[in-house]
């Protein structure tokens, strides 16, 4: 099961543009992220690496990962001198290996099956090592801006879901956010910051 071709295409387009524009600031959800970031660091679907780079430099050791040749290409080339590794996966698959200090996954499961974005969302629960952190950002019901999916599978969180499935974590953040998007449509998100208690 991999992230579908359509989805990877739409971020390569994307971060095409956003390498030739040198625009790498935070956006809102990396900006409400980087100050529960530290130590071993876990970033799923990183992007352009713009929260990886900012932890890097903060003085975390970062593994960041994306499907996307562009995304990770531009992680590599701007991680000099920092404790960052960039590497290329199919995210869809992918099993994390050891313990994390906080594991990152914004604006990624949503781009799966529900069955392939609720396992990896219990992977990241699993991995996350006492009093760490897991942030996590998801599409949920209510979005009508669905061109990114193409005609490929996706999953949208029901309004409690995410935060449903840190039942007996510490919340430290929960989210709702609403943004208008083309052609009338418009982008509902759940944002989580959630602190493994054991």
């Amino acid at each position: 099961m991999e992230i579908s071709a359509s989805a990877v295409d739409f971020f390569e387009a994307q971060f095409r543009r956003q390498v030739g524009e040198g625009d790498f600031a935070l956006n809102p959800f990396e900006t409400l992220a980087l100050p529960h970031v530290r130590g071993r660091v876990l970033d799923l679907g990183c992007g352009l690496g713009n929260l990886s780079l900012a932890a890097a430099r903060r003085g975390c050791n970062v593994l960041a990962l994306d499907a996307s040749v562009t995304a990770i290409e531009r992680v590599r080339r701007a991680a000099a001198g920092l404790d960052l590794r960039a590497e290329r996966v199919d995210l869809a698959g992918y099993r994390i290996a050891g313990e994390f200090d906080t594991i990152i996954a914004i604006g990624l499961l949503m781009f799966m099956t529900k069955h392939a974005a609720r396992a990896l969302l219990e992977e990241i629960r699993t991995h996350v090592a006492p009093r760490g952190c897991a942030i996590v950002n998801v599409l949920i019901e209510g979005t009508t801006y669905l061109g990114m999916f193409g005609s490929a599978p996706y999953y949208l969180f029901g309004p409690r879901e995410l935060e449903g499935a840190f039942a007996g974590w510490d919340i430290v953040q929960s989210r709702p956010d609403r943004f208008d998007a083309p052609g009338a449509s418009v982008k509902r998100f759940a944002t989580v910051v959630a602190r493994n208690p054991t």
